[in-house]
């Protein structure tokens, strides 16, 4: 397994020093990647400019998952491009490890989730002082392309079995496009056992359970430029025993 992070801090002006806590936040972006190759110098180019383009202080830690396609290679020139104090290459299960953030974002690295509302999160976050803020396809002036009218009317169908079963609190269970204090994240996983799709299901399910508080931001989902999005029979049938699990179990 390799590791990667990026971390670079933007300069500040005087006022906004003046105006800063002692503690100044700071974002870790947990970047899962399996046959990203393609992907990977853009998605973190526009992380990069995001955060520095909105004066936010932030950290990418690229998971690589065993990609036998050379995606170790390709980040090892973006840590080189960006420097190892910003990019540091973990394996998954270590990435919490490596975070020195005090807020974790976990996004997909397959350009399905623009790092152009990560801004929209923070903001979202600090105005109702939420422990999660979830990006949702299914609320305001969310969405998803790309995707064919079966994989829309599957995803709807999944959703809504969701909320009638399990009534979250949430409008999009599924989604990956996430930010969290660090502190409810490590105590949410340390609480979750599912896997694939229904472990976001859990987090958002265990997190209600715990009481913390949910925020949601509209979000436009883009289906993956490289690569195939898989969804079968297997698939299916998993998530809908995870489902009943959870709602036998919460």
């Amino acid at each position: 397994m390799a590791s990667l992070e990026v971390r670079r801090s933007p300069p500040m002006s005087r006022r906004q020093l003046e105006v800063r806590s002692p503690r100044r936040d700071k974002y870790s972006v947990l970047l899962p990647t399996y046959n990203e190759r393609e992907n990977l110098p853009l998605i973190v180019w526009l992380l990069v400019k995001s955060f520095s383009e909105s004066g936010i202080n932030y950290e990418i830690i690229i998971i690589d998952d065993g990609s036998p396609d050379g995606t170790r290679d390709v980040a090892e020139q973006l840590e080189k491009i960006y420097g190892s104090d910003r990019i540091v290459r973990t394996a998954y299960i270590h990435g919490m490890k490596h975070a020195t953030g005090n807020y974790i974002i976990i996004m997909d690295a397959d350009l399905s989730h623009h790092p152009k509302f990560i801004p929209e999160f923070i903001r979202k976050q600090k105005e109702g002082n939420f422990d999660i803020v979830s990006g949702t396809r299914y609320k305001g002036n969310g969405g998803v392309y790309g995707w064919d009218l079966k994989r829309k009317i599957i995803s709807r169908g999944a959703n809504f079995l969701t909320q009638i079963l399990l009534r979250p609190g949430a409008s999009d269970l599924t989604g990956s496009f996430r930010l969290y204090r660090k502190e409810v994240l490590e105590k949410l996983i340390e609480k979750c056992v599912s896997k694939g799709y229904v472990f976001q299901m859990e987090m958002i399910v265990r997190a209600r359970q715990l009481n913390y508080t949910i925020g949601e931001v509209p979000i436009s989902f883009v289906d993956r430029v490289y690569g195939e999005s898989k969804l079968g029979g297997n698939e299916i049938v998993s998530f809908l025993k995870g489902l009943l699990t959870l709602f036998a179990t919460t």
